[in-house]
């Protein structure tokens, strides 16, 4: 969703990109995800393929790139929360970040996009700490291709993070799987919408 300029040359912003969480106090409803994030990020302990899941709109991207900012935060909070002011989480926030790769796996499924994820995968980081790979709507990624990326699934770069999302788990082959840390992210309660848009509303000023 682009940003619209008004004809006072204010710019109007879309809700979600305003209002989306940018750490992990901010995101609702996810405690015990939220807590084992936190903890793995504490001790050193993230695994290198991660897989975010429930249904949609409950948080599942917004979860990995607050991890992809705990990891290469410059500043991190004792609480393991990125401090979401520094170049590399300012990077990430804004979409500037070239070791951040997210990737609509709907629309790059076949054997050639795994390929060529995987020609860039030995590369150095450039402006981050790690390299972060996002794929979204990931269990529509071919079986071919699952095949091509599960070797580097197994033993990736140490610089490497694979972050999956996906509405649909029971659609990923089980050998993959195998190799990824899940986390299920729940619907949240109408208390914590209503407390959300409230908290909205007021810092809006209405």
């Amino acid at each position: 969703v682009q940003e619209l300029q008004l004809s006072q040359g204010t710019t109007h912003q879309a809700l979600y990109r305003r209002w989306r969480a940018q750490t992990f106090s901010e995101i609702v409803g996810q405690e015990a995800v939220v807590a084992t994030l936190r903890n793995a990020v504490a001790t050193g302990q993230v695994a290198h393929a991660i897989l975010f899941t429930g249904p949609r709109g409950t948080g599942k991207t917004s979860l990995a790139r607050i991890l992809a900012k705990a990891l290469n935060c410059e500043n991190l909070a004792p609480n393991a929360d990125p401090c979401d002011a520094c170049h590399a989480c300012n990077a990430i926030r804004e979409g500037g970040a070239l070791d951040l790769v997210e990737i609509d796996a709907a629309s790059n499924r076949g054997i050639n996009d795994v390929r060529e994820l995987r020609e860039r995968l030995s590369y150095a980081p450039t402006d981050l700490r790690r390299k972060i790979y996002i794929l979204d709507e990931a269990h529509q990624i071919t079986k071919d291709a699952w095949n091509a990326l599960l070797k580097s699934l197994e033993e990736p770069p140490d610089f490497v993070t694979f972050m999956f999302a996906s509405t649909h788990p029971q659609d990923f082959p089980p050998a993959i799987l195998s190799r990824l840390q899940r986390f299920d992210v729940r619907r949240l309660t109408v208390p914590e919408i209503t407390g959300k848009l409230e908290r909205i509303l007021a810092a809006d000023g209405r």
